[in-house]
C-alpha cells in the first residue's frame, strides 16, 4: 500500500491539451494564448487549488501558473509560449485547507455564530505554514496574532482574505499533492498557425510562349505574388523528370519527345531528389530565388515526393528499396483503376529499411541546408507512418522552424495519425464540404474537439489534382465564394494559383480534375492579366494580414441563421480587440436573405447598446442593435460580408 498516494485526495482527469494520453506532443503557436484544462475534484466540501507547471525542454526551472475554477470542477490556465521548441508540462492539485477554513469561517461570521475555536484553528494553520514559507514569517505571525484575539469583524475578515489567501496558496505539502504525468507540447513558429499559400509550376513562368520557365522567371513574379498577399510560394517538384515511361498530355501513356512529363515522376540520368531539373536553372539560381523571396516576406515551400521514376539513380543503386514482380518487372504505383507507370513507390517493408530511412532524411536535410524551411509532402499516407513519426521530430530537433504540410486526402484516422506524428499542417476535406451543415459540422470537428490540439488544417479550394464540381460547374461566383470561405474559416489556406485566379474550370470528362492538366504540360500564362477573382483574393489576403481575428482557426463561433443558404460566423481576438462577423451566401446564382442571431457574448458586445459594422470587402457601413439582424447577399455583386465590429 502506497502511503503517499493514500493521502492525496484530489483527482485530476481529462488533462488537455494532450494526445493519446501523452503518446505524442500536442501543438501550440508562439505568442498565441494556449489554454490548459483539467477536471479536478476531491471528496467532501474542501476547497481545491491547482497550478500548471511548465518549462522549456532544456530549462532547469519550472514556471508556475495558477489554475482557475471555471464551472463544475473544470479548471483552466493560459500560457503564451515565448519561443519555439518542445516544452514539458504537468498539473499539481491539492486540498487547500486554509481556503476551506476561511470559506467556513465567513459563513459562520455571516450567520453570527461563535467562531472562537475556528479562529484558533486558523491561527494554527498560519503558524504551521511558517516552516514552509519562512520569507513570509512576519506576515503570517501578524495575522496569527490577530486571530488569537478571539474575535473578528466582517471588514477585518475581508482584509484577512485578500492578504492571506494568495500567501497560503503557496503552502502545500508534497505528500498531500496530486500530480499528473509530465506531458509534451511543441510551440511552433507563427507561420505554422497562419499562412497564405500560392502554388505555381516554375516551368510555366517563361515570358515567351513555348519556352521552359526557370527560377529567374519565378523571381520576376515575386512582386506580383507579394502584392496579392501570399507569404508562401509552393513549387511542385523541381527535380529532373523521368524519361522512361514518361506521361504525355492529359496523362497519356505515351509522351511525345517534346512533352515535359510530370514533375512528380522524379529522377533520371541527371540525378534524383538532390538534383535540380537543368532547364529550371542551377542550384545557385534556386538559392538566389529563396533569398529574393524573403525580401518580399515570402518563403519558398518545396514539394517532397518520396517516389521515383523508373530511371531514378536509386533504382540502379538500391534495387532492394523497390518491389519486383514475379515476371522480373518493377512494381509501379497504382491506385486501381488509376495506374502511374512513370512512378515507382519505395518498399517500406524492405529489409534495408534503416538505410532507406536514413537516405530519405538526408534529402530533407540537404534542402534545409540550401535554405528551405517549409515542405509540402506528397501523399505521406502511402509511406510508412512510423517513418514520419521518426523523421519529422529528428529534423525538427535540429531545425525547429521547419514546417511540414501533409498532402493526404485519405481516410480520417490516417490523416489524424499523420498530424499526431508531427505534421504541422494538413490538407483537409474542405474541398468537398459545400452545404451549411457540412461546413459547420466539419469546423466543429476541427476546432471544438480534441483534434484542435494536433490537427492544424490548411484549406485548399483546388489543387492540380482536384477540380471539385462546384468550381467546374459554377464559374466565377464559386471561385470567389470558396476563396472567401477558405480564407476566413481557416488561418492557413492556399490556392493552386494561375488556374484559380483566371477562373479556368474545364473538367476532364468523368473526373474531378482539370483537362489539359498543367501536371503534364507547360503552360503560358498572362501574368499581367487582371481578373475579378484575383482582385478579391488580394483584398482577402490584405484583410487577413490586418485582422488578427482571422489569424486563428480555433476562435470561431457560428451564428443562428434562418436560411440554410446563408452561413454566418464570428471570429475575435480579444487581446487586440479585433471583432469580425462573416456572412457568406452559399447559393451561387440567387440572392439570399435572412435574419441572423449574432452571438453578442462571443463578440463581447453590450446587448443594450448599438454596434457599428464596416464591411471590409465593400466599404459599406451599418449600425445594428441587439441579437437579431437582417442580411441579404447577391452572389453577382459580392457573395459575402466581412464586418469589422466596434461599439
Amino acid at each position: 500500500m502506497d502511503n503517499i498516494m493514500g493521502r492525496q485526495r484530489v483527482y485530476i482527469t481529462h488533462v488537455m491539451p494532450t494526445i493519446d494520453n501523452g503518446t505524442y506532443p500536442s501543438k501550440a503557436v508562439i505568442n498565441d494564448e494556449t489554454s490548459f484544462t483539467a477536471d479536478l475534484f476531491a471528496d467532501g466540501h474542501d476547497q481545491v487549488s491547482a497550478s500548471l507547471f511548465i518549462k522549456a525542454q532544456h530549462a532547469n526551472e519550472w514556471q508556475e501558473v495558477a489554475m482557475q475554477h471555471v464551472i463544475n470542477d473544470h479548471w483552466a490556465a493560459t500560457f503564451r509560449f515565448p519561443a519555439i521548441g518542445v516544452y514539458f508540462f504537468c498539473i499539481r492539485a491539492w486540498v487547500n485547507h486554509y481556503a476551506s477554513w476561511i470559506n467556513g469561517l465567513q459563513k459562520k461570521v455571516e450567520a453570527e455564530q461563535d467562531v472562537y475555536v475556528d479562529l484558533l484553528i486558523g491561527a494554527n494553520l498560519l503558524e504551521e505554514a511558517t516552516t514552509e514559507l519562512p520569507l513570509l514569517l512576519p506576515e503570517l505571525q501578524k495575522w496569527g496574532a490577530v486571530l488569537r484575539q478571539g474575535a473578528i469583524e466582517k471588514d477585518l475578515l475581508k482584509t484577512l482574505k485578500e492578504e492571506t489567501l494568495p500567501i497560503m496558496r503557496q503552502y502545500r505539502l508534497e505528500p498531500f499533492t496530486s500530480i499528473t504525468q509530465v506531458y509534451k507540447i511543441e510551440a511552433e513558429r507563427q507561420k505554422a498557425g497562419f499562412s497564405t499559400w500560392y502554388e505555381l509550376f516554375p516551368r510555366s513562368t517563361a515570358e515567351i510562349p513555348g519556352q521552359h520557365g526557370s527560377f529567374q522567371d519565378v523571381k520576376r513574379l515575386l512582386p506580383r505574388i507579394a502584392k496579392m498577399g501570399f507569404d508562401v510560394l509552393y513549387l511542385p517538384p523541381i527535380h529532373p523528370i523521368g524519361e522512361v515511361k514518361r506521361k504525355g498530355k492529359n496523362n497519356a501513356l505515351i509522351a511525345n519527345p517534346e512533352e515535359p512529363g510530370s514533375p512528380w515522376a522524379i529522377g533520371n540520368r541527371h540525378g534524383g531528389h538532390k538534383a535540380i531539373h537543368p532547364q529550371l536553372g542551377s542550384l545557385e539560381d534556386f538559392q538566389e530565388l529563396i533569398i529574393s523571396a524573403k525580401k518580399y516576406d515570402i518563403e519558398i515551400a518545396m514539394d517532397i515526393a518520396f517516389q521515383c521514376a523508373p530511371d531514378h539513380p536509386y533504382v540502379q543503386l538500391h534495387p532492394n528499396w523497390f518491389k519486383w514482380r514475379p515476371d522480373g518487372s518493377i512494381q509501379y504505383a497504382e491506385n486501381p483503376p488509376k495506374r502511374y507507370e512513370d512512378i515507382l513507390p519505395f518498399d517500406f517493408e524492405t529489409s534495408d529499411w534503416q538505410n532507406l530511412w536514413s537516405e530519405l532524411k538526408s534529402v530533407l536535410s540537404y534542402w534545409i541546408a540550401i535554405g528551405i524551411s517549409i515542405f509540402r509532402i506528397d501523399n505521406p499516407h502511402t509511406k510508412a507512418l512510423a517513418f514520419w513519426e521518426w523523421v519529422i521530430p529528428e529534423i525538427r530537433k535540429d531545425h525547429p522552424a521547419t514546417i511540414f504540410l501533409a498532402e493526404a486526402f485519405t481516410r480520417p484516422r490516417i490523416m489524424e495519425q499523420l498530424a499526431k506524428g508531427g505534421f504541422n499542417q494538413s490538407y483537409t476535406y474542405f474541398t468537398w464540404r459545400n452545404t451549411k451543415w457540412e461546413l459547420e459540422t466539419y469546423l466543429y470537428e476541427l476546432t471544438k474537439t480534441d483534434m484542435r490540439y494536433y490537427f492544424r488544417p490548411c484549406f485548399w479550394p483546388n489543387t492540380p489534382d482536384i477540380l471539385p464540381p462546384m468550381l467546374s460547374e459554377c464559374g466565377e461566383n464559386a471561385h470567389i465564394m470558396r476563396a472567401i470561405l477558405a480564407a476566413t474559416l481557416s488561418a492557413n489556406y492556399g490556392i493552386y494559383g494561375p488556374v484559380y485566379e483566371f477562373g479556368l474550370n474545364e473538367a476532364h470528362p468523368g473526373k474531378e480534375e482539370y483537362t489539359n492538366n498543367e501536371k503534364y504540360e507547360i503552360k503560358h500564362w498572362d501574368w499581367n492579366a487582371h481578373t475579378r477573382i484575383g482582385e478579391i483574393i488580394a483584398r482577402l489576403n490584405r484583410i487577413r494580414k490586418l485582422h488578427p481575428a482571422l489569424q486563428n482557426t480555433y476562435n470561431i463561433e457560428f451564428a443562428e441563421v434562418q436560411n440554410d443558404q446563408l452561413i454566418c460566423y464570428v471570429k475575435t481576438d480579444q487581446r487586440k480587440q479585433d471583432r469580425l462577423i462573416i456572412a457568406v451566401n452559399l447559393d451561387l446564382f440567387n440572392s439570399q436573405g435572412a435574419f441572423v442571431k449574432i452571438p453578442l457574448s462571443a463578440l463581447h458586445l453590450d446587448a443594450d447598446k448599438p454596434y457599428h459594422l464596416f464591411d471590409l470587402l465593400s466599404g459599406d457601413k451599418y449600425e445594428w442593435f441587439g441579437e437579431w439582424n437582417y442580411i441579404e447577399l447577391n452572389p453577382y455583386l459580392m457573395p459575402a460580408h466581412i464586418f469589422y465590429v466596434t461599439q
